[in-house]
């Protein structure tokens, strides 16, 4: 059974820094490209960023998020990362992350992907 379990969301000031993980059990995680979505009511999934299983893990970044996020894996751990600076009100969100076997179809699409966490809230307050 297929499990990601995402830690570390919380309310954090404008101008700030946070750090979400994801940790996954129950796949072969060196064979997932790991990525991060986040969703806000009354909208659709985001893509946030991704980091690939092979090549050495490329990373790919939203717009909206380029410059201020890193996202990292551990592969002896089984876990990905993402930390996000110099946060705006327009950051918060459910953040949610999602495992996309050998990265088939593309990365920043939420269809791509076949397994996803059950999301950590993000709050940026002005």
């Amino acid at each position: 059974q297929v499990q990601l379990v995402e830690s570390g969301g919380g309310t954090v000031q404008s101008g700030g820094s946070l750090s979400v993980s994801c940790a996954a059990s129950g796949l072969t995680f060196s064979r997932y490209t790991m990525g991060w979505f986040r969703q806000t009511p009354g909208k659709e999934r985001e893509f946030v960023a991704a980091i690939t299983w092979n090549g050495g893990g490329r990373t790919y970044y939203a717009d909206s998020v380029k410059g201020r996020a890193a996202i990292s894996r551990d592969n002896a751990k089984n876990t990905v990362n993402l930390t996000m600076s110099s946060l705006n009100p327009e950051d918060t969100a459910v953040y949610y992350c999602a495992a996309n076997r050998f990265g088939s179809g593309n990365y920043y699409l939420s269809t791509s992907y076949d397994y996803w966490g059950q999301g950590t809230q993000v709050t940026v307050s002005s």
